[in-house]
């Protein structure tokens, strides 16, 4: 029990140091909101364009941290992502939000991505929570209600990708260049119903539960390798899959998160699945775990080769991910994962001198 208090000490005190971080260099004084962009050396960049995605996350984290510790200084930050991203990525002509803006708040990238519509009603419904403002959930739910009349597969289920500004097809689906150009992603899929799942708590309608059971079913036949237990991340639109590489990180955050989602509509079979799917899935994932606790980025099937890079989410996945494998079945081997990725975040990505955590390390740290 002594280690499970020193964990959860360490990781206690982490939450606040990187939340004060934020409020210290994140505000954005010269303009509105918070900046696009900060280096190494915490020197900012007020030139810098803004994500609906990054400031979705903003409020998201601002609003959980205050529903966490009651800390108004979290809910002033909240209120500020939520006024910037209901003022300037909201698209007020054909709905939806903005893909990027300019420092300014101008429209820049106009592009519907359905990941970008996700993570606003996480954050929207998670501020709702925090602050029972009326507009943040009927604004959550009007994006609800667009990627349901958008982007819904009505002949094969699931979700398409992305959209041009006023909802037609788009060529480019991709949210960075080193993804593939198809037009269903296990990533945009997993965020929907962990945004449908936060929704749920403070909108607990029939229809919403449907669809992340219906979400929940998908995963279940497509995305997880019942073989493997890996996630398969990329298809077209007839569920035929484009295959490319293990991605360990997605995997760990998967075994926890529909777990989590199972549970917030207390869905009683769907727990029972996922339970038993989260512990097989973090089996799979702790394939790409080095003899020094870190989690490698991910595997190339076709080369058969490892990209030897250790980027900072996929062990915060890893720390959650292993844990909930040990409060499922108690094997401290699971346990020990999760509090080797933390030894492992405090040696190499943790930033002791400016701040916050690094992108990551390569293969020589």
């Amino acid at each position: 029990m002594q280690v499970h208090q020193q964990y959860k000490q360490e990781v206690t005190n982490e939450l606040y140091s990187i939340l004060d971080y934020w409020m210290q260099y994140s505000i954005d004084k010269t303009n509105e909101g918070f900046v696009g962009k900060i280096d190494n050396n915490n020197n900012i960049d007020s030139s810098a364009q803004k994500g609906s995605v990054l400031n979705a996350r903003i409020l998201w984290t601002f609003s959980a941290a205050y529903n966490f510790c009651s800390n108004k200084k979290y809910l002033s930050a909240a209120a500020r992502a939520f006024e910037y991203v209901r003022d300037n990525f909201f698209d007020k002509n054909y709905g939806g939000v903005f893909w990027t803006v300019d420092s300014k708040g101008n429209m820049l990238d106009s592009k519907k991505q359905i990941y970008a519509l996700a993570f606003c009603i996480y954050g929207l419904s998670e501020f709702y929570i925090a602050s029972k403002s009326d507009e943040a959930l009927q604004l959550s739910i009007e994006l609800y209600e667009a990627i349901e009349d958008r982007s819904y597969d009505k002949i094969n289920k699931g979700y398409f990708e992305a959209f041009n500004r006023d909802w037609s097809n788009a060529d480019d689906l991709r949210l960075s260049a080193k993804d593939a150009n198809e037009k269903k992603t296990m990533n945009t899929h997993l965020h929907i119903i962990e945004a449908y799942a936060n929704l749920y708590k403070v909108n607990s309608s029939t229809h919403l539960k449907n669809k992340i059971v219906e979400l929940l079913e998908v995963f279940d036949k497509y995305f997880i390798d019942q073989q493997t237990f890996h996630l398969k991340l990329f298809f077209d639109e007839a569920w035929n899959e484009k295959p490319g590489v293990i991605s360990y990180g997605h995997d760990i955050e998967a075994a926890w998160l529909l777990q989590q989602c199972a549970e917030i509509i207390h869905h009683e079979e769907w727990i029972k699945i996922y339970k038993d799917h989260a512990v097989k899935i973090a089996d799979a994932a702790a394939e790409g775990l080095d003899k020094d606790g870190g989690l490698w980025y991910e595997y190339d099937q076709s080369n058969k080769k490892l990209l030897k890079e250790k980027h900072w989410w996929p062990q915060a996945e890893a720390m959650i991910g292993f844990f909930n494998a040990y409060q499922i079945i108690n094997d401290e081997k699971y346990l020990q994962h999760s509090l080797n990725s933390w030894q492992f975040i405090k040696q190499y990505i943790k930033d002791n001198k400016n701040g916050e955590w690094f992108w990551g390390v390569k293969e020589d740290y």
